[in-house]
């Protein structure tokens, strides 16, 4: 099987903004993380030994004088120590455990430094949607010229209709054929149209990003809050993530991640001073127009006009409801569109995986004898991630409703 992760930067941008804040606020953290398949897919025989191999392949992996060059131009906000780290970094195959069951399921679990671990995430989901197919002979039906003339379409469509936005598909992608070739048509039909009243802002991929030579987007993810609601409690988590990014980025990158414990608790930790330094907040879960809603709200409570912040929707959008979106928010704040499996993974005759890597517990020291567990609270029912247990207790400690 040939090696499917070839460059160091195809990656999300988040992992190396977060893996900075890690170091600067938390550098001695250790964490888990687990994969969750939620359609339970049974995978072809011999699935965890390939995966194991190419995830053993990332040890050849090095980050190169360009991608550092290429960084350092687009991505202001990251200190030069940033890329000395960068350039010692060495994947080992230790930090991750990948099994079958006896029915075909696969099992993942990561354990290790977190500064380390955390670049493993979104490489590893790619390899998995990526090998899955070519593994069940799906792989067979990716026409790529086709998907680029459909991939044109959508730009234009959303270009047409003042969407400002940017692939978010690196996680869940059919292939890295297929995310290149979205990023290539996406800049192609923002070229042609010049003077719309769209724009294609860029991509999470930071490889790809240098490659087609648009911005690297990215801010952070929900492991962030998630890992120091493990360490220090879920009720404060929000402030001392907020406080940790700003102590690490200085204003930079304050586009803020809010829903990893839920939209209330976040509510009271969300004070003037942090409503003014971050420019706005992303929205990840729930039903857009309740979430829109709740932030525009908040944001007047504060006497902050919300028409001067920028809201990111990133929930599962496709071209439709991004327009749809659109029309509503425009009138309400600065809206942007970070779009994934429906740019990167929308083949014809091929259902995209439903698969998750996420962070269970974390421990502020490696001379912890133990871990803090840890969960994800969604604002879409049912879609918690985390040891039920776990997800019971944080969301009692929180004064969530359970549901039924």
């Amino acid at each position: 099987m040939k090696q499917i992760i070839n460059h160091f930067t195809d990656d999300d941008l988040y992992k190396f903004s977060m893996c900075c804040a890690v170091i600067d606020n938390f550098p001695r953290a250790q964490v888990k993380y687990t994969f969750t398949d939620r359609d339970n897919t049974v995978y072809p025989e011999g699935f965890a030994r390939e995966l194991t191999e190419q995830i053993e392949s990332f040890e050849s992996l090095r980050i190169t004088d360009d991608e550092i060059d290429f960084m350092k131009r687009k991505c202001y906000f990251i200190p030069g120590w940033f890329y000395n780290y960068l350039k010692g970094f060495r994947f080992n195959r230790k930090w991750v455990k990948a099994r079958q069951d006896d029915e075909g399921h696969l099992h993942i679990d990561i354990e290790g430094s977190w500064s380390d671990t955390i670049f493993l995430e979104v490489k590893i989901l790619a390899v998995i949607s990526e090998l899955y197919y070519v593994m069940t002979g799906k792989s067979r039906l990716f026409d790529y010229d086709a998907y680029y003339e459909k991939t044109y379409g959508k730009g234009a469509r959303l270009l047409d209709a003042g969407c400002v936005f940017s692939d978010f598909g690196t996680r869940r992608r059919a292939s890295f054929e297929a995310e290149d070739t979205v990023v290539r048509a996406m800049k192609e039909c923002c070229r042609d149209k010049n003077g719309g009243k769209g724009k294609f802002v860029g991509t999470s991929n930071v490889y790809l990003a240098m490659k087609h030579d648009v911005l690297p987007v990215g801010t952070m993810a929900h492991e962030f809050v998630c890992a120091i609601g493990g360490m220090f409690g879920p009720q404060m988590a929000n402030n001392i993530a907020m406080n940790s990014w700003r102590n690490t980025f200085r204003g930079a990158l304050g586009t803020y991640l809010y829903d990893s414990f839920g939209w209330d608790i976040f509510s009271m930790n969300f004070s003037e001073d942090f409503a003014n330094l971050f420019k706005g907040l992303r929205i990840d879960s729930g039903d857009n127009y309740e979430q829109l809603s709740n932030i525009v709200a908040k944001y007047r409570s504060l006497g902050i006009d919300p028409k001067t912040k920028q809201v990111v929707f990133s929930n599962a959008l496709c071209t439709d409801t991004a327009i749809e979106i659109e029309k509503y928010a425009r009138n309400l704040c600065l809206p942007s569109y970070g779009i994934g499996t429906h740019f990167t993974n929308d083949f014809d005759g091929v259902k995209p995986m439903n698969i998750v890597i996420k962070l269970i517990a974390a421990k502020i020291t490696e001379s912890w004898k133990f871990y803090n567990d840890t969960c994800k609270i969604s604002e879409d029912k049912g879609k918690h991630t985390g040891n039920p247990d776990v997800v019971r207790r944080f969301m009692e400690i929180l004064h969530i409703k359970q549901q039924a």
